[in-house]
């Protein structure tokens, strides 16, 4: 699969314009996208103790040197629609289960799915529940505007509403695809690093859209990687994660997922 390398510069460039925030501004829920599907209710009570502005520090300025080339970099990816990078990130932007599944089954070698392995398929978009409580409350501090306001650039998702009022800072996409990723390659060892790079890329397809910045996916991998090591200390998602493990073990008996090429 075909994937944009990311400016290097952009990456390399230090969050300039680092005021403190206040990390208890009300927390305004942005209405949902035509195609949302609202997940089953998540494992933790409210933020479960993750306060994700106090994590990831606010987004850069945008007259910073980051700011700037983050701004670059979203006129250069424009270059990419209609290109198979293009595709993968529609097929990303979909937090419905069914297509983030089948890119994890490929990566993992195992086919993973409501049928075959229908708690973890639960288990993941009740992550998903749990993590819109996280980055939700970050975003309603940031208010960030995303890359596509004020402008008529293509972007790969259409211009609905929520991409003016909704913030940029951080992804929540990026967060939901680096949780699953870190959850199935706990499930599925042997193969973690193309499911880790699987997660990374759900989360860079945000950027590919053109509906994210950079900073603002990077921001989302942290805050995955803190809701899966609060989710451990829940008795609830640990006694899933144990069925889940038997179901993909289950499911990778029965030989690998077809429809992944070669």
């Amino acid at each position: 699969m075909t994937r944009f390398t990311l400016i290097a510069a952009a990456s390399g460039l230090i969050l300039a314009g680092c005021a403190a925030v206040s990390s208890t501004a009300p927390v305004a829920m942005t209405p949902p996208s035509a195609g949302w599907v609202k997940p089953p209710p998540g494992y933790l009570g409210g933020d479960g103790g993750i306060i994700a502005a106090d994590i990831i520090g606010p987004p850069p300025t945008p007259d910073s040197a980051r700011g700037k080339a983050e701004r670059a970099q979203f006129s250069e990816t424009r270059k990419l629609v209609n290109t198979p990078t293009w595709s993968q990130a529609i097929a990303d932007a979909d937090l419905s289960g069914k297509g983030g599944m089948k890119s994890f089954s490929c990566a993992a070698g195992v086919t993973l799915s409501a049928e075959a392995t229908p708690t973890l398929a639960n288990l993941l978009l009740r992550v998903t529940d749990d993590a819109a409580k996280i980055y939700q409350p970050a975003k309603a501090v940031f208010q960030r505007q995303r890359p596509p306001v004020g402008n008529t650039a293509p972007i790969c998702v259409p211009r609905e509403d929520w991409i003016n009022t909704d913030g940029s800072y951080p992804s929540g996409h990026s967060l939901i695809g680096w949780a699953w990723g870190s959850v199935i390659a706990e499930l599925v060892p042997d193969k973690a690093t193309p499911i880790l790079a699987r997660g990374k890329a759900f989360g860079d397809s945000r950027i590919i859209c053109g509906v994210h910045f950079q900073s603002d996916v990077e921001a989302g991998r942290y805050l995955g990687s803190a809701l899966v090591t609060r989710l451990h200390d829940d008795p609830a998602f640990v006694a899933d994660l144990a069925k889940a493990k038997a179901e993909v073990a289950a499911s990778k008996a029965k030989g690998a997922p077809e429809g992944c090429g070669a």
